[in-house]
């Protein structure tokens, strides 16, 4: 399902009515919300808005379980932490619990931060099937999401939950979730916005399927519902 918005204010809107009612929804029919956060500039605003009056407080905080897609092996006070941005703009102001936010902590030792964060979420899951109620993903301009660039052998994971990646062009390692986990949620949304990202949006969404060159293409949920929400700068290219 691809869904365009008139520009990102609107977009980032949207996403938060979606974040809301998901997370109501499922805290009033099971008793909790699992959430995966993207990094990236993009869903930035959208936290904004959650933390602003007549979001904030309508939130089901005691009962949401918050996770991120990937995260950066730098320090936690590093401006390029995703987990960082979004304490910031949204989690500081936040009544939640601090043990319902479950950071992939990866400053020093990417391999060991894998392994933890993969412990971490089949402790949540309970080592049933990683079902997240909602999971938020980017597209960057080479076709990745999380970080699960292309070319990378992550791609090919099959088994793991979380994995250690290095990218070598920023020179820098990474940890994301898997294909694995990201397939098995009952919600995946991409949020894309901007001029800068409507030729890869085009890419990914009408060329031929070519996941190691455009490793989103990869997210295709098991049973779930797989939805692009974007705005018209982003969509400009798009059939």
């Amino acid at each position: 399902m691809i869904q365009i918005y008139q520009d990102y204010e609107t977009l980032s809107l949207a996403a938060a009515n979606l974040f809301l009612e998901k997370a109501r929804w499922n805290a009033d029919q099971f008793g909790r919300f699992s959430v995966v956060l993207s990094g990236g500039s993009t869903p930035k605003r959208m936290f904004e808005i959650l933390a602003q009056p007549g979001y904030i407080e309508n939130l089901p905080w005691k009962e949401t379980h918050v996770f991120w897609g990937d995260e950066r092996c730098v320090p936690g006070d590093d401006a390029r932490s995703n987990v960082l941005m979004a304490r910031q703009a949204l989690l500081d102001h936040a009544p939640i619990p601090e043990e319902n936010i479950h950071p992939p902590l990866c400053d020093q030792d990417p391999v060991g931060a894998a392994s933890r964060y993969e412990a971490l979420l089949k402790e949540y899951f309970m080592d049933r099937p990683p079902g997240f109620d909602l999971i938020w993903l980017g597209l960057g301009a080479n076709g990745h999401t999380a970080s699960l660039f292309p070319d990378t052998p992550v791609l090919k994971e099959n088994t793991r939950w979380a994995a250690e990646v290095f990218i070598e062009d920023q020179e820098m390692w990474r940890v994301s979730l898997t294909l694995p986990v990201l397939n098995q949620a009952d919600t995946v949304v991409f949020l894309v916005s901007g001029s800068e990202k409507a030729e890869i949006l085009k890419q990914v969404l009408e060329s031929p399927s070519t996941p190691a060159r455009f490793p989103a293409q990869l997210v295709q949920p098991e049973s779930g519902n797989l939805v692009w929400m974007v705005d018209q700068a982003a969509a400009a290219r798009l059939e």
